[in-house]
């Protein structure tokens, strides 16, 4: 659906350019739009590929590790099931810490696994657990600890500072994590 949204927004904007004759201005647009964006890329793989190396560091030395022995104890009090089942909590464990440190490729995999072995221990397999849901939540506020992406679209586009972003970006990200916990315990109480 949001491909036809898309294209029709596309194809209005292209008529009414061309009816009021500004059908030059709107080539040069495309024109310098799709180079804006192939250059925008290629300094964002270069730096996706410096941050990814530097998690893969991380990973290998033991700091994903550490980060995960530093958060079970914390998600054994959050999540109320889950945290009776260890396949369930260590793929929250690694989703969460594959997040932290802006490893959203390899996230994806173990908040796939993470929700899989939620729903196993669903009871009620027609309708997201309390621990899902609030899985889900933490997964949308994205704690951050290293935020590689955003780092890396900064230093793509010039940015004096690129990494500047980091305390703002774990103040933020935990300030949502916070809330969005708190208020799907309330939540829970009522649904």
């Amino acid at each position: 659906m949001i491909n036809y949204i898309w294209f029709f927004m596309i194809a209005l904007g292209i008529i009414v350019g061309l009816i009021t004759g500004k059908g030059a201005e709107i080539s040069k647009g495309i024109v310098d739009s799709s180079g804006a964006s192939v250059e925008l890329i290629i300094g964002l793989v270069g730096m996706m590929c410096f941050w990814c190396g530097v998690m893969k560091v991380a990973e290998k030395s033991g700091l994903t590790e550490k980060l995960a022995k530093v958060l079970r104890p914390i998600l054994r009090v959050i999540f109320k099931d889950a945290a009776r089942d260890e396949k369930a909590l260590g793929a929250i464990v690694m989703n969460i810490t594959a997040n932290m440190f802006g490893l959203s490729n390899a996230a994806t995999p173990f908040g796939i696994k993470a929700m899989e072995e939620m729903q196993r221990l669903n009871k009620d397999k027609s309708k997201a657990s309390n621990d899902m849901a609030l899985f889900l939540v933490l997964n949308a506020a994205c704690i951050q600890l290293i935020p590689s992406t955003i780092i890396s679209i900064r230093a793509a586009c010039d940015s004096k500072n690129p990494a500047i972003i980091i305390i703002p970006a774990m103040v933020a990200t935990g300030g949502a994590a916070v809330v969005g916990v708190v208020a799907s315990k309330i939540l829970q109480r009522y649904f």
